[in-house]
């Protein structure tokens, strides 16, 4: 899908690039619209909160696009890529997408339940490290790298099950909740099924959006000779995590920074157990993580996952605007190393 779609932006004259790339921004918010308001009034319905609706239906929704790419290149014979696609991801969501979030307004934390997937977050990250070390072999990880096994996949799979049965248990059991009051209820609006329909309809449109507008931006800046090198650190960078984006701003925007942060917080649990899980499981000889992984990859992912997890621990109930800036900060640094240093 990724060929074709480039191919076909490659045949369009500049005008219709532009055009093609205003219909699509503007289906894109549209989309994300759609797909908060109906979030939230899910969890009005469900009486579940609205940062447990965001790690668990939204981030799945948002993620699977990533899972697709990802198994697809795995089948292909391109195991780093998919594994890049789940390590870089992560990166990109915690430290750019919640860093601009939290900028553009202070994120309320619902300590509980933020705290509970937070350490699953964390822990994901770690799991995915150990997973790939090579432990025949651990004075080699920095010249040869590893190796995450098929087996680790279906493992990863595994709990992947695990953790959304365990969220909707959770809820069940009375978490506490930050059920988002005011304008927005809807609870009387629609039956449930529409309500999920319309969330369905509003992920659909962020993802589809997200993967149109990628290759129409790509090539437009090719013709406007914008270096290859800005293209790969900005729109290849973050191109697969454009829906988490939309969402983020849209949620703060519209007053529900809370699905913002479960949006983030899922979608890095997601990464591991759903991409990178999914991605080993389709290939017999698990994915590869080659010297760079080890040397700055998975570093740069560890330590982003635990300058968040001090910042939730230091914050009360938001997530201020100058740990936002400390995010952001981290993953520009991060861009521009790995800019700097290249591959192995």
């Amino acid at each position: 899908m990724e060929e074709i779609l480039s191919h076909f932006m490659q045949g369009q004259s500049l005008p219709i690039l532009f055009l093609i790339i205003a219909v699509f921004i503007f289906t894109l918010g549209k989309g994300a619209d759609l797909l908060v308001d109906e979030a939230v009034a899910l969890s009005l319905r469900w009486g579940v909160p609205t940062v447990l609706i965001g790690a668990t239906i939204v981030s799945l929704g948002t993620t699977l696009p990533e899972a697709a790419v990802s198994v697809l290149a795995a089948v292909a014979g391109k195991p780093s890529l998919a594994l890049g696609n789940a390590v870089g991801s992560i990166i990109c969501d915690t430290g750019l997408i919640l860093g601009i979030a939290a900028i553009m307004a202070p994120l309320p934390l619902n300590r509980d339940i933020v705290n509970r997937q937070g350490w699953i977050q964390l822990a994901a990250g770690f799991l995915l490290v150990i997973s790939c070390l090579p432990w025949s072999n651990l004075a080699q990880i920095f010249t040869d790298g590893g190796r995450l096994p098929q087996v680790m996949g279906f493992l990863f799979l595994l709990l992947l099950v695990a953790y959304l049965y365990f969220s909707v248990r959770w809820v069940k059991t009375g978490d506490s909740g930050d059920t988002p009051l005011g304008h927005h209820d809807k609870k009387e609006e629609g039956s449930n099924f529409l309500v999920f329909f319309k969330l369905i309809i509003g992920i659909a449109l962020v993802v589809v959006s997200s993967r149109i507008l990628i290759p129409a931006v790509e090539e437009t800046a090719i013709r406007l000779s914008i270096p290859n090198s800005i293209i790969a650190a900005t729109l290849v960078a973050f191109g697969t995590s454009l829906p988490e984006l939309v969402t983020a701003i849209t949620a703060v925007r519209k007053g529900h920074g809370e699905l913002a942060v479960g949006n983030i917080i899922g979608a890095d649990i997601l990464n591991v157990l759903f991409v990178a899980g999914a991605a080993a499981a389709v290939t017999g000889d698990g994915l590869q993580a080659t010297p760079h992984f080890f040397r700055f990859l998975f570093p740069a992912m560890i330590s982003v996952l635990v300058v968040f997890r001090i910042g939730i621990f230091l914050s009360g109930d938001k997530l201020k605007r100058p740990f936002g800036m400390l995010l952001l900060t981290i993953y520009l640094l991060v861009t521009v190393i790995s800019l700097t240093v290249g591959s192995a």
